[in-house]
């Protein structure tokens, strides 16, 4: 069964569906709560998916489980049949010099947030292609990913090698999967912020010996005095 949207809603993505992985917290979250007020259905794939909010639709996605991965959007297709776009968001965070993170780490946090970036793509691109078919009937039209990544793939950063280095290698992936899947109406992005306040960040600043030391001297650190809002990142 296909349920898309009531264009009656209004809004530039009526009409539209919408997937964000990592949907249920920080940028995801507020990025999914963006699409739906401007008229998408919007399916957060989480690992708390019981953590959404009404309005959005909560699938549970583990993107380290290329068998979940699978399932989550054959459920996605099930309820909607196609998907317009999809905002590849899920990662975690690392701290430290090369010095300061296993091997284990590495592995962990390169992951989730290069290969699980992979792995959700390649799950998603079947579902993109039938929503441009089904779309292209009423005139040109395209499908969109958008990749989250950050300020860290090209500025260097005191303690986030690991960090860096992932975000880097999705930096990387962008341009690889744009210039991929251009032709066949898929366009590839990825919004590169700064340090964003989500949950992350307050679980990092609350462990810090002065929490309020410790945000002053990462608010001094941005070029605006201030960490971004998630809800900037998501208009973005």
């Amino acid at each position: 069964m296909t349920e898309t949207s009531d264009p009656a809603r209004g809004g530039e993505f009526s009409g539209l569906v919408a997937a964000v992985t990592g949907g249920a917290s920080g940028i995801g979250l507020a990025t999914a709560r963006e699409l739906a007020a401007r008229g998408a259905e919007v399916c957060v794939l989480d690992l708390n998916a019981e953590a959404v909010p009404a309005g959005l639709h909560g699938f549970t996605c583990d993107v380290t489980d290329r068998a979940s991965v699978t399932a989550a959007f054959a459920s996605v297709g099930e309820r909607f049949g196609r998907l317009d776009v999809l905002v590849n968001n899920a990662g975690i965070g690392a701290q430290g010099t090369v010095e300061d993170n296993d091997d284990a780490e590495w592995t962990r946090v390169l992951d989730v947030n290069v290969v699980g970036m992979a792995r959700v793509a390649a799950a998603a691109l079947p579902l993109l292609r039938e929503g441009v078919a089904v779309r292209s009937a009423d005139g040109p039209a395209t499908a969109a990913i958008v990749n989250t990544c950050s300020i860290a793939a090209t500025a260097g950063l005191p303690q986030r090698a690991l960090y860096s280095a992932s975000k880097g290698a999705v930096l990387g992936l962008t341009r690889a999967m744009a210039a991929d899947h251009v032709r066949e109406g898929v366009r590839v992005n990825c919004v590169n912020p700064g340090t964003v306040d989500t949950p992350w960040i307050g679980r990092l600043l609350g462990a810090a010996p002065d929490p309020a030391a410790e945000r002053a001297a990462l608010n001094a650190r941005q070029p605006t005095g201030r960490l971004v809002s998630a809800e900037e990142v998501a208009a973005a």
